[in-house]
């Protein structure tokens, strides 16, 4: 087994390559404006620090989110295109579930919040670090203040809200060492992974204007 992960839903460009023992090469870059710049390049150095080439992955794990729609869709097309040029499966993870599978707390419930922009956040609650309670959501920190109280908290989104996340915990960001070892852990277990599909959780921040003028040939 060699598996290439990978992920983009945060600020963070992060590439993996897991051996189905353990991670063998991995990279990770915080830009939250270069996610297409950065992806690539990021593949060849996995690929060079490990001494192999992309025709010896036999599969492809990529993280789906929650994510901004822009960084987001980066790393779901980059995994499609490697899968359909290679003819291997493409699986994907919850980024959240990265985070968790990472978090240095020995015992649950804790959450992981990342930053969702706009003054809310990306967040689940978990039992332990490989069991998710609650779907992916995205919320305001202060309406969600009651459902996290007393809990420990992973992730760049809690350490903006100390009131509503006081006591935050490694990691900051998602690693796609993380993923790839997540990933590994499912499917030799036989498991199955979520479909490589965005969680978006709510629309674009760009959008079409709904009075735009109409200009007619005179």
């Amino acid at each position: 087994m060699l598996l290439l992960a990978l992920d983009t839903a945060t600020p963070a460009v992060t590439v993996a390559l897991h051996d189905g023992t353990a991670v063998i090469a991995s990279s990770s870059q915080v830009d939250a404006r270069r996610h297409g710049e950065l992806l690539l390049p990021a593949v060849d150095r996995v690929f060079a620090e490990a001494g192999l080439t992309l025709d010896a992955v036999s599969g492809i794990v990529v993280g789906i989110g929650p994510g901004p729609y822009t960084g987001l869709r980066v790393g779901l097309m980059t995994a499609d295109t490697f899968g359909l040029a290679l003819g291997v499966p493409v699986h994907g993870v919850c980024t959240l579930d990265g985070l968790a599978y990472a978090a240095d707390i020995e015992k649950g419930p804790f959450v992981v919040a990342t930053d969702a922009r706009r003054k809310e956040v990306y967040w689940a609650r978990y039992a332990d670090s490989r069991t998710r309670l609650t779907d992916p959501a995205v919320d305001r920190p202060a309406d969600i203040a009651g459902r996290v109280a007393g809990l420990p908290a992973v992730g760049a989104g809690a350490l903006l809200y100390p009131d509503t996340f006081p006591n935050v915990h490694e990691p900051e960001r998602v690693s796609a060492a993380a993923l790839a070892s997540l990933a590994a852990e499912k499917l030799a277990a036989g498991e199955a992974l979520p479909a490589p599909r965005p969680l978006y959780l709510r629309r674009p921040d760009a959008q079409v204007p709904k009075n735009y003028k109409v200009v007619t040939p005179k």
